[in-house]
């Protein structure tokens, strides 16, 4: 998939800077998936969309590493943040609830998406952290309507 725009973040608070610039073009049934290395940022990234999203800076958004999936009840739609690291089998992906929760409107927003191993939803939202040595590189990939709707807010590459 074509890379079609890229920040570089100078750290953790312009990486939470960049999810925060997300977080209002946001819309019932999106999907974000989040991939890079561990240290990249997508935690990062994560809780910074989530408290934006919730309008509220200081709310605990802890990691869904263990429980796998947490959701949240966001002014827009409810939010279901997942972590796949642990996630053995592709297959468990449809135990979670995601897809459902997905058709019914939460915006779901996946770390570790290559656990899916090709089940993707289509017209997903790719957000690709890098880790530098002085920065890190958010890369966006997707489909031509997140191209159009996140021009305003991510320089193009």
């Amino acid at each position: 998939m074509e890379t079609w725009g890229a920040s570089e973040l100078a750290g953790e608070a312009e990486t939470a800077a960049a999810a925060r610039r997300l977080a209002p073009l946001l819309r019932p049934g999106d999907c974000l998936l989040l991939s890079g290395e561990i240290g990249a940022g997508k935690s990062t990234f994560a809780r910074a969309l989530i408290r934006a999203a919730l309008g509220d800076e200081e709310a605990e958004v802890p990691s869904p590493t263990f429980t796998l999936v947490q959701p949240y009840a966001a002014p827009v739609a409810e939010i279901w943040h997942a972590d796949l690291y642990r996630l053995g089998d592709p297959g468990e992906v449809a135990e979670l609830g995601l897809w459902e929760a997905l058709e019914d409107g939460a915006i779901c927003l996946i770390e570790w998406p290559e656990r899916l191993e090709g089940s993707t939803p289509v017209g997903a939202l790719h957000l690709h952290l890098q880790a530098g040595e002085h920065a890190h590189r958010l890369a966006l990939s997707g489909p031509q309507a997140w191209r159009d709707r996140l021009e305003a807010a991510f320089d193009p590459v």
